[in-house]
């Protein structure tokens, strides 16, 4: 009775395409809209949704101040290119952000819950979050239980998300599919579903560690159910781009499926995210071209 309270609640929402007939979408996306929307305001914009990220196990106060450095050197530089959204860091490291960060409205953000496997006591995980949003951070990155999601247990997924969303006190959830894993489409529209229903301010794609990063086809099904989802409660979800997004190319066609999809509403930060490390300066470069 319990799981089919969530087969149910997936059955609410229409199916997910098939994978060709995604990929064919995707593409028509794409064709329309890019050309136009390579541009230097788009660029401008996508670079207000990056959550700068540094996730390495050589991370040091030293290598982390040097990245909130180069993130407060941006505030209002000449050119006019607005900040990033976020730095995301691992939770010992939200107080070396903290510290040095001197810019305004860039969010601390920090992965949290057993990142990146979830593969840990879900105490441990409610802890952690709670601690690192003590700690200074305000956005928190979370894993969805996939050793319970792909075994059909979706109960103990949605308390996961439910008791973290919980231990944020207030602070933004954004939760990881890891969308390479689930890989077909049937999957990611019902991790998608699951999340939003237990409090997800954010679905993400991916983890960028142990599968493969995001894809256009993943983000066109997760942005269908956040559509879905905002028609009929009413709610806006945000949608988190993550795992080798590198060029300014790439930015601009994620950025095509978004609007397309969910309309210019989500074109803002607090509704649209990219996780990159390198695609800061792949954008001013590209920007500097256009100029």
């Amino acid at each position: 009775m319990e799981k089919k309270k969530y087969t149910d609640t997936f059955e609410l929402f229409a199916p997910a395409l098939p994978q060709e007939k995604i990929t064919a979408q995707v593409e028509e996306i794409i064709t329309k809209n890019y050309d136009k929307a390579y541009q230097k305001e788009v660029l401008h914009f996508l670079h207000s949704t990056i959550d700068l990220t540094s996730l390495s196990a050589t991370d040091t106060e030293q290598s982390i101040k040097q990245l909130v450095d180069n993130t407060n050197q941006l505030e209002g530089n000449s050119e006019g290119l607005p900040n990033v959204a976020a730095i995301c860091v691992y939770p010992l490291q939200v107080p070396v952000v903290k510290k040095y960060l001197k810019a305004l409205n860039v969010h601390i953000a920090a992965v949290s819950g057993g990142f990146p496997t979830s593969q840990t006591f879900e105490e441990i995980k409610y802890a952690e979050t709670a601690l690192t949003v003590a700690s200074g951070a305000n956005e928190i990155d979370i894993v969805l239980n996939l050793n319970h999601f792909l075994s059909k247990e979706y109960a103990p997924v949605a308390v996961e998300i439910e008791e973290q969303k919980a231990s944020c006190r207030g602070a933004l959830l954004k939760v990881i599919l890891e969308t390479g894993a689930l890989k077909e489409p049937e999957l990611i529209r019902q991790a998608s579903i699951l999340s939003l229903f237990s409090g997800a301010d954010f679905i993400k794609t991916s983890t960028g560690k142990e599968f493969p990063g995001a894809t256009l086809e993943a983000v066109y099904t997760m942005c269908h159910v956040i559509k879905e989802y905002y028609q009929r409660y009413n709610k806006r979800i945000g949608i988190k781009v993550s795992g080798g997004v590198r060029t300014a190319e790439d930015a601009v066609k994620y950025y095509c499926v978004v609007s397309e999809i969910l309309g210019k509403e989500w074109l803002t930060p607090s509704l649209f995210r990219i996780g990159a490390s390198s695609l800061v300066s792949n954008l001013q470069k590209a920007i500097k071209e256009l100029n």
